[in-house]
């Protein structure tokens, strides 16, 4: 998280998914980091892409690169809690991007993806607003 001054005060910045290019996860290269030339503001979230046309695609289309349930591990909101995503531990499903907090829960994961997608589904909604710590 950095902090950034603007007129009147001090404004927070959340870096979503650790800096990494969301568009980048369905390319061939697989995830790569952004950078600072290529940013976008979205819900209160900065995210950095590595190139001008992955900002573009992201800008016309966000849904489709956001990564699932906010970038949390996805193992973790099956069993409703909000574990940080790790953005190198990842899976696509559907077309859309699940991180896991680690390789160790992304095999828990694994053993039942689409089971564990309907759980953490349902939960989501119930915990989206809810502290980490408070679960």
């Amino acid at each position: 998280m950095a902090t950034l001054l603007v007129a009147g005060g001090y404004q927070t910045s959340t870096v979503g998914v650790g800096g990494y290019d969301l568009v980048s996860y369905h390319t061939d290269e697989g995830p790569v980091r952004g950078n600072g030339n290529h940013v976008v503001e979205h819900d209160d979230t900065t995210y950095l892409f590595s190139s001008r046309a992955n900002r573009k695609a992201f800008e016309s289309d966000p849904e489709r690169y956001l990564p699932a349930y906010g970038g949390f591990c996805a193992f973790g909101v099956s069993v409703k809690k909000k574990f940080v995503g790790d953005p190198e531990v990842w899976r696509i499903e559907n077309e859309r991007v699940y991180l896991n907090l680690d390789k160790g829960i992304q095999k828990k994961w694994f053993k039942d993806i689409p089971g564990n997608i309907m759980k953490a589904d349902r939960n989501w909604p119930e915990i989206r607003d809810t502290a980490p710590s408070e679960l």
